[in-house]
C-alpha cells in the first residue's frame, strides 16, 4: 500500500513539473489544441492605414481637433532570397477647428523600405519617417493560450508639432491574447497591447534620441490598444489605440494630445485586366487606323503605340509613357501631348477604385537635386491634366525619381529621351 502511495506522489510530482515548465505545448491532441502561435508572413500587397483624431491642448487650453491620415501602398518583393517590403506614403492632414477642414487632393509619396521577420520586428532600410509603429505589433516565439501575457519592444516616430524633425521614440509594450474573434469574415486573434510613453531623462536613464527634436524635452503619457490579428499571416488588420500623452519643450510650452490613433490593414481593389488590356487595345486600333503607323499593344510587350508601352509587375500594370514634352527644365507640357493623355484617362477610368502611381522620370545630366525635383513636378503636372480630364485627383500618389532609374544610356541624345519619362501604375 505504501508503495502504491508513493508511486502516485512521485506520477503527481512528475506532472506538476511536467506542466510548469511548458511542457504542455508538446501534448498531442486537443490539449495541445487550445495554444496558439502567431507567426508574420505577410506575402501580398497591401495599403497600410494609419489615422489619428486628437484633441490639442496647449499649456491647458483647448485649441482644436487634429486629423491626419497617412496612407501607404507596401509591395513586397523577394531579393536574394530575402523578403524587402517597399512602399509609397503619403500624408493628409485636417486641422479641425471652429468647423473649418482644410484638405489636400493630389498626393506626393514618401518612399521607404523595410523587412519584417516572423516575430513582427521592423528593421528600416531606406528612412524618411514612414511607418510611424515599427515592430508594433510584435510576438512571442512561444506558444500561448488565452490570457497569456508577453512583452516586446518597438518604436513610435513622433513630430508632435509638425516641425519636418522625427524623434525615435522606443517603447516596451506589454501583449495579452485575449482570445479568438472574426473580423470581416476572417479568424483573428484578439489581442490588447499597453504602453507608457517615457522620454527624456528619468531618474538615472536617459531616454533620447540625439538625432531627434533637440527641443523636444520630455515627454509623458499612456496608451491602451486593442487589436485584430490575422490568424493566416500575422497581418494586424486593425489596432485601436486610445492615447493620452503630454510633450514638453525647452521654451516652457507644453502640448497635450487626447484621443485615439487607428491603424488598419487593406488589400487593393484587384483590377478587371479584361477591361485594362481591350481599352489599350483598341486605342491602339484607333490610332492605326488614323495615321500610317503600325502598333501593336500586348501583355508584357517592349512594343509601342504612340511612344506607350506597357508591362504587367508585382505592384499592377505599368503604363510607361516615353518621351513626353515639356518645355526646357520645366514641368510645362508641350500642347501637343494633351491627345495622348487623353487616351491615357480613357484607361485609367476602367480601374476606377484603383490608386495611381505617377513616377517621373528625367535623365542624368549631373544634377541628381534638380533632376529628382524636376521629375516630380513632371509627374504631378501629369497628375493635374489626367484629374482635368475626369480622374479624381486623390486617386494620383506623385513620385519622382529623377535620373536614378535609367532604361537606357545617358551617352546619346536617344538614350536620354527613353530615360525622359512617366510610368503610371495601377495599383492592385
Amino acid at each position: 500500500m505504501k508503495r502504491k502511495l508513493l508511486i502516485f506522489i512521485a506520477f503527481n510530482i512528475l506532472i506538476h513539473s511536467f506542466f510548469s515548465q511548458g511542457a504542455i505545448n508538446h501534448l498531442p491532441g486537443d490539449l495541445n489544441d487550445q495554444f496558439s502561435q502567431i507567426s508574420y508572413s505577410g506575402e501580398h500587397n497591401y495599403i497600410l492605414t494609419e489615422r489619428t483624431d486628437l484633441r490639442l491642448y496647449k499649456n491647458g487650453k483647448y485649441v482644436g481637433l487634429e486629423s491626419r491620415e497617412i496612407s501607404s501602398f507596401i509591395i513586397p518583393t523577394l531579393k536574394n532570397n530575402k523578403r524587402i517590403y517597399e512602399g509609397n506614403f503619403y500624408v493628409n492632414k485636417d486641422t479641425k477647428h471652429n468647423q473649418q477642414l482644410v484638405k489636400d487632393g493630389i498626393h506626393k509619396a514618401i518612399p521607404a523600405s523595410f523587412t519584417i521577420d516572423n516575430e513582427g520586428n521592423l528593421t528600416m532600410i531606406e528612412d524618411n519617417g514612414y511607418p510611424s509603429f515599427r515592430s508594433f505589433p510584435s510576438f512571442t516565439t512561444q506558444k500561448i493560450k488565452t490570457g497569456d501575457s508577453w512583452t516586446a519592444s518597438a518604436v513610435r516616430i513622433i513630430d508632435p508639432l509638425d516641425k519636418g524633425v522625427i524623434t525615435r521614440l522606443p517603447l516596451q509594450i506589454q501583449y495579452t491574447y485575449v482570445g479568438d474573434e472574426i473580423y470581416h469574415d476572417e479568424e483573428v486573434y484578439l489581442i490588447t497591447a499597453k504602453w507608457a510613453t517615457r522620454y527624456g531623462i528619468i531618474g538615472k536613464l536617459n531616454i533620447i534620441d540625439w538625432d531627434g527634436d533637440y527641443e523636444l524635452e520630455s515627454a509623458t503619457g499612456a496608451h491602451s490598444a486593442t487589436m485584430y490579428v490575422s490568424k493566416k499571416n500575422g497581418t494586424a488588420l486593425v489596432i485601436r489605440d486610445s492615447v493620452d500623452e503630454t510633450f514638453f519643450y525647452t521654451d516652457g510650452n507644453y502640448y497635450q494630445y487626447k484621443g485615439t490613433i487607428t491603424l488598419f490593414t487593406e488589400y487593393p481593389p484587384s483590377v478587371n485586366h479584361d477591361k485594362i488590356i481591350p481599352a489599350l487595345k483598341r486605342i491602339a486600333q484607333e490610332k492605326e487606323n488614323s495615321a500610317d503607323k503600325t502598333v501593336m499593344v500586348s501583355e508584357n510587350s517592349t512594343e509601342k503605340y504612340n511612344n506607350l508601352k506597357y508591362e504587367t509587375t508585382e505592384g499592377g500594370i505599368k503604363l510607361i509613357i516615353e518621351d513626353l514634352r515639356f518645355e526646357a527644365d520645366s514641368s510645362r507640357l508641350l500642347e501637343g501631348e494633351n491627345e495622348r493623355l487623353s487616351d491615357i484617362a480613357e484607361i485609367l477610368k476602367q480601374a476606377e477604385n484603383s490608386k495611381f502611381l505617377i513616377e517621373g522620370h528625367t535623365a542624368s545630366v549631373g544634377n541628381p537635386e534638380g533632376e529628382m525635383k524636376l521629375s516630380y513636378e513632371r509627374a504631378e503636372a501629369i497628375a493635374k491634366k489626367l484629374s482635368a480630364l475626369g480622374i479624381k485627383p486623390e486617386q494620383f500618389i506623385c513620385k519622382g525619381s529623377g535620373g536614378l532609374k535609367p532604361v537606357a544610356s545617358n551617352d546619346t541624345s536617344e538614350g536620354k529621351a527613353r530615360n525622359r519619362r512617366v510610368e503610371i501604375t495601377i495599383l492592385e
